[in-house]
């Protein structure tokens, strides 16, 4: 049996809409995001900038971002670095961004567990101890012990915290070590 006549039209219609061009709103939002994405990369230093696939012309664009003061000038900046977005590659710009963005937020958050296991060694002492080394079986007992009791010693004569660093070193050390 075949098919209605309204769907047969419904179906050429929605073919047709397919292959519609974008509205003049879609375009301006996505010349939007891809300037948005521009003066992001304009916030990274180079080491992060080295990372991303960037054609030359949009690679010195975005160098030449930071020596630019004037606000105006910096839009209009930004809007040059939109423009050559568009002819970039910027899926693959934009996959490189978020994936240096999801390394850099696990570093943060790396760098604010050690932190609070150091604290709470200064803090709480041996219990504190107990459950790390129960945590971390691979730690070392006997130097965690000792640069605590030292940390503590030079926070009591306020000296500069020497063995509170090396200890936040020995846990970042102990808590990458998996």
């Amino acid at each position: 049996m075949p098919a209605p006549y309204w769907t047969m039209i419904m179906q050429d219609y929605i073919e047709d809409t397919d292959d519609a061009p974008k509205s003049k709103t879609q375009v301006k939002n996505e010349m939007l995001a891809l300037q948005a994405l521009g003066v992001k990369l304009c916030e990274l230093n180079p080491g992060q900038l080295a990372k991303i696939p960037l054609e030359d012309p949009l690679l010195k664009a975005v160098q030449e971002a930071s020596r630019i003061k004037s606000h105006s000038a910096r839009k209009r900046h930004f809007q040059f670095i939109g423009r050559l977005m568009r002819e970039a590659d910027h899926e693959a710009i934009e996959s490189a961004y978020q994936a240096l963005m999801q390394v850099s937020e696990q570093h943060v958050q790396q760098h604010h567990k050690t932190e609070q296991w150091r604290d709470r060694l200064l803090q709480e002492g041996d219990a504190a101890l107990n459950e790390f080394v129960d945590q971390f079986p691979y730690a070392d007992r006997q130097q965690l012990r000792q640069l605590l009791r030292t940390a503590k010693q030079e926070a009591e004569r306020d000296k500069p915290p020497a063995a509170a660093r090396k200890l936040f070193k020995l846990l970042r050390q102990t808590l990458t070590t998996l």
